[in-house]
């Protein structure tokens, strides 16, 4: 039939070219002729009937018609994705025909995954260009695929479907995996529960996943298989959540070590092992009793359906301590412990794991001197003690170090009498005075004003240092408070007993200022004494003022012995030097009146007869001495 539609054509196309050459000429004829009223040839003919085999359509028969013949040409759109079969193979392509007006070719690297086709079969490809440059069909089953995988990935996404990929390779972060012939990126972190450092041990492998994100812009895929995994832990989670109970003891397995405990995987569920729960005993770390995948028995010691958290306890599987003590561990009875824990107060030591007593700072040695327990104790290291209280009700128990030994102030006023001299061990030092050890258990206190006659110190520290050995006398004995005290500067005899002829006041003595503040200056002295020198005994005849290490001429104007205290001016010494002037100057005007007033007597006595003129002359010198004689004696003038 469709051999007669083309004939049919043929022949319409034919009638009609000769109808347009007859009207050309009967055209020319026209322009060539005279204008005339001619009728014009075949004005009543029908084009739609074919003269040369008289056939004629209807209506239907047109519409059908054109219909079968517009059905044999393929409409093609670029990005289309259209069935073909495969007519040819060649070693480099695929020769496929769609229906169009021509064949496309396609590279047989596209077909990789069909090593089987054969001629004949049909596959699925996307129209790429219905003509490049050169007219070619250009298709590509490659792109095809893509999108139909593009167009699925999308749809398990919204559906959570679970699908199988194929891993092809490592790449930075993650893995690719090949889902439905498309790349899809699977991150490290979603790759396993646990956290994975080789990546390299599945490439190669087929995995199922889900899809958890795309990127419709960029048609990008992220998968995760660890996605899975917490599916099926979820359930079994669910599933041990709802036969949990306190008290049930279950296996689990370390999966994981912290500084405060322990993960341990219960089958699905994880639970937290405390640190304080592994044992009782003290650990620094729970390394010491664990590790790594090891199995173990735990008890459940509390859960919270909502957060989703177990504690778990690995000592409550035993009897605590306290209720099973040793048959030795009695009060009265010496034990040994290792040092677990140092406080302020005290130190606890360990006897058995999870019994432990307290060894106060006041039990450890019978001297009544501060101890530092920190000093005193070091982590780790044993010691014998003597128990001293023992409560199990309450799991208490007091030990003492010093009671292994007799007490030695029972016998003090014999060992340490009154006045007797000593040698010691200065342990430490505050700020009013010198704690020294005289022997074990035994110590006093060296007052700050005891360390010596001549010299004060703001600090004891500025005479002796600790750890230092110094020489004490016993001034006192308290056997009830347990405290002696202690003389250093009593060694010697009272040096200010013969220092007060020396250091009269008003001697002048030469000095060198060591330190001075807002009320004066430290003066040190001869004999290792010092004094005290107020600013304004400090001022020189210039108006200036002694600076500090700076050498003078000093007068002691108050000398304390019982005080212990010395008083001195350099003032003083220049004034006095003027007032000493002014007095020098009085006296000998005084006697430089003395002296006129006898030569007048003299005078007058060898004249026997005076004239009226040397009357005169004795009458002014006279009243000139007797006015002289009635003026202060710091006024007078010798003449």
């Amino acid at each position: 039939m469709f051999e007669n539609i083309i004939r049919k054509q043929l022949n319409a196309d034919a009638q009609e070219s000769a109808g347009a050459d007859t009207t050309a000429e009967a055209t020319t004829a026209t322009t060539t002729a005279p204008v005339e009223a001619v009728a014009t040839a075949h004005d009543d003919f029908d084009w739609n009937v074919d003269k040369r085999n008289v056939i004629s359509y209807t209506a239907e028969e047109k519409e059908k018609y054109h219909s079968v013949y517009d059905n044999t040409f393929v409409q093609l759109s670029d990005g289309e994705l259209i069935k073909g079969l495969v007519v040819g193979l060649t070693k480099t392509d695929v020769v496929l025909n769609i229906g169009f007006k021509s064949d496309g070719l396609i590279s047989l690297n596209e077909f990789r995954d069909l090593p089987n086709m054969a001629i004949g079969d049909e596959v699925e490809v996307m129209v790429v260009e219905k003509e490049d440059r050169e007219g070619h069909l250009n298709l590509s089953r490659r792109q095809a695929r893509i999108t139909r995988a593009w167009e699925r990935i999308v749809e398990v996404h919204k559906t959570g479907e679970v699908i199988t990929g194929s891993v092809t390779s490592k790449t930075k972060g993650g893995l690719i995996v090949d889902v439905f012939g498309m790349e899809t990126f699977l991150p490290g972190s979603q790759i396993d529960v646990k956290p994975v450092t080789d990546y390299d041990q599945f490439v190669g492998k087929t995995m199922e996943f889900k899809v958890v994100k795309i990127n419709e812009a960029i048609k990008n895929a992220v998968v995760s298989h660890k996605a899975l995994i917490e599916s099926d832990i979820e359930a079994q989670r669910a599933e041990i959540m709802s036969k949990l109970e306190k008290g049930q003891v279950l296996e689990g397995t370390v999966k994981n070590i912290t500084d405060f405990g322990a993960f341990m995987d219960l089958g699905g569920l994880d639970g937290l092992l405390y640190i304080t729960d592994i044992s009782w005993g003290r650990i620094s770390h729970p390394t010491e009793v664990l590790k790594l995948d090891q199995k173990i028995n735990v008890v459940v010691l509390d859960f919270d359906d909502e957060k989703k958290r177990i504690s778990l306890g690995l000592k409550q599987l035993t009897p605590h301590p306290w209720d099973v003590l040793g048959e030795n561990i009695v009060e009265g009875n010496v034990v040994k412990g290792k040092v677990v824990n140092i406080e302020d107060y005290g130190a606890f030591l360990e006897i058995q794991p999870g019994v432990e007593g307290l060894v106060h700072v006041s039990e450890i040695t019978w001297a009544n001197t501060p101890i530092n327990a920190k000093e005193f104790f070091k982590l780790g290291d044993e010691h014998e003690a003597k128990i001293v209280t023992l409560d199990k009700a309450s799991r208490k128990m007091s030990l003492s170090i010093k009671q292994l030994s007799p007490d030695p102030w029972n016998d003090i006023e014999t060992k340490f009498a009154e006045g007797s001299r000593h040698a010691g061990l200065v342990k430490n030092i505050t700020n009013y005075g010198v704690f020294v050890e005289l022997a074990p258990g035994i110590g006093g206190m060296i007052h700050i004003s005891d360390l010596s006659w001549l010299k004060r110190f703001n600090h004891p520290g500025e005479y002796t240092k600790v750890g230092a050995n110094i020489d004490v006398v016993i001034l006192g004995i308290d056997k009830e408070n347990r405290k002696l005290q202690l003389g250093h500067k009593q060694l010697e005899e009272d040096p200010w007993n013969t220092l007060q002829d020396t250091f009269a006041i008003g001697s002048i003595q030469e000095g060198t200022v060591s330190r001075r503040d807002d009320k004066g200056a430290i003066v040190q002295l001869p004999y290792g004494l010092e004094g005290f020198a107020p600013n304004r005994h400090l001022m020189k005849e210039d108006g200036k003022s002694i600076g500090a290490d700076e050498t003078a001429q000093f007068m002691v104007i108050e000398f304390d012995r019982n005080e212990k205290r010395i008083v001195v001016s350099h003032t003083r010494i220049w004034e006095q030097g003027k007032v000493e002037e002014v007095e020098a100057q009085k006296k000998e005007a005084r006697v430089e009146a003395e002296k006129t007033r006898k030569a007048v007597k003299t005078v007058q006595s060898k004249v026997e007869k005076a004239t009226l003129g040397d009357l005169g002359v004795l009458a002014d010198l006279k009243k000139k001495m007797d006015s002289e004689g009635d003026q202060p004696a710091d006024e007078a003038k010798p003449e």
